[in-house]
């Protein structure tokens, strides 16, 4: 039995140096060191998770503005457990027999154009709970006709997803969204997974409110709900039945309470500074490399982040973006960026969980395989529609090389 103390040569894991963001497949972020000691001190001990969650809640009324609040296994979680919540209310039996509604109401509206994939599809997530997803609209146009159609014709909830993956062309804004949807006296589910704003949703008249906790708030796995006591009863109650399965231990909670309270009293303003000087070096740094035109790039839905736009010029940088991308993943440590447009021919440098050093060798490997790719003439070889075949192979194949058998 191997014994190191380190984790990465314990078990022959590769460091990643994250300029992506806060990725779940990669870890979400760094844990703040607050959270880690308040969590070491409940890992060996006792106590009563009803009380816990009750301590949750008026912390998380308090960040957000909310009457009350609870905390869930992931915000992925979260939003199976609100639509349960918002189909069965406290009935403890109706709990029990989810996925099965029975004739409850079990329809929830959902933007055409909202109906994103954030590592698994949104509409999964609602109908784990055995809810039906009723699409509003069309995926770049959803007007008030649509939503007030679907209202009448009845729902159990409405959600909304705030991400960079929705179409923003076209859609509902979120206040007339929440007020149309309160005319038809149906509760709104509000999912701001990856977003700061911890006040505006409330604020603005949403029922329950999702956040995560270990992207931006920087804690463990775990999911916050914020919102009307009653809906929020009714989604951790949801621990009796189908979220038993999702159920959030006493670390996760604590681990949330504590990252909420240190996200209010950050120094915001220090924060963004440093990250601005991490995207204006790279900007320096990678602005003079063939084939790479460099730009700030604010962030989609508002988030106080401003990241590097690199886009790709083929042909002058001698390999495509995806490409480059690839090859910065398969270094040791391997350099993740964000590469959700990259079939566009570019890619994304974020500073939110990078070190100086870090940032300084994720622009130098950059460069690297740039200058690699032009000396060696290997690159231009792989198309898009090969990097799609690779990535359902690389999927279906796991764990493959990488399974415990094959090593020694």
């Amino acid at each position: 039995m191997r014994t190191e103390a380190d984790p990465f040569q314990r078990w022959s894991l590769t460091p990643v140096i994250n300029v992506s963001g806060t990725m779940t497949s990669i870890g979400s972020c760094k844990v703040r060191k607050e959270v880690v000691a308040v969590v070491r001190q409940v890992l060996d001990k006792f106590l009563s998770m009803d009380e816990l969650q009750v301590r949750a809640s008026r912390v998380i009324a308090e960040m957000t503005g909310a009457r009350a609040g609870c905390v869930t296994g992931c915000s992925a979680a979260a939003m199976t457990q609100a639509v349960a919540g918002a189909m069965t209310g406290s009935d403890l039996a109706a709990i029990e027999r989810l996925p099965d509604t029975g004739h409850r109401e079990n329809r929830v509206l959902l933007q055409s154009g909202h109906m994103i994939n954030y590592g698994a599809p949104v509409a999964q997530a609602v109908a784990l709970a055995g809810a039906r997803v009723v699409p509003i609209g069309t995926s770049a146009q959803c007007e008030i006709w649509h939503l007030r159609e679907a209202l009448a014709n009845g729902c159990a909830a409405a959600l909304y997803v705030v991400s960079h993956h929705t179409v923003r062309e076209g859609e509902l804004p979120m206040d007339m969204f929440i007020a149309l949807c309160k005319e038809h006296d149906v509760p709104v589910i509000v999912d701001m997974a990856s977003e700061y704003d911890l006040t505006g949703p409330v604020a603005a008249g949403a029922d329950l409110v999702i956040y995560s906790g270990h992207k931006f708030l920087a804690g463990i796995t775990s999911g916050i709900v914020a919102g009307d006591l009653d809906l929020v009863r009714a989604t951790y109650l949801q621990h009796r039945g189908i979220g038993r399965t999702m159920k959030a231990g006493k670390e996760a909670v604590a681990g949330a309470m504590v990252a909420l309270e240190h996200w209010s009293c950050r120094d915001a303003v220090a924060v963004r500074e440093y990250e601005e000087r991490l995207v204006a070096k790279w900007k320096r740094q990678l602005s003079p490399v063939a084939g790479l035109n460099c730009r700030y790039h604010a962030d989609w839905t508002g988030n106080p982040i401003t990241r590097l736009r690199v886009a790709v010029d083929a042909e002058a940088a001698g390999l495509f973006a995806w490409e480059l991308a690839e090859r910065l993943s398969s270094r040791n440590p391997r350099i993740i960026v964000r590469d959700d447009l990259v079939e566009h021919g570019e890619f994304y440098l974020d500073p939110c969980n990078a070190t100086v050093a870090e940032a300084k060798a994720a622009g130098e490997a950059i460069i690297e395989e740039v200058e690699m790719a032009l000396s060696n003439g290997d690159g231009l070889a792989v198309t898009w529609s090969d990097v799609k075949r690779r990535r359902e192979d690389s999927i279906r194949s796991w764990p493959g090389a990488h399974s415990l058998t094959d090593e020694n």
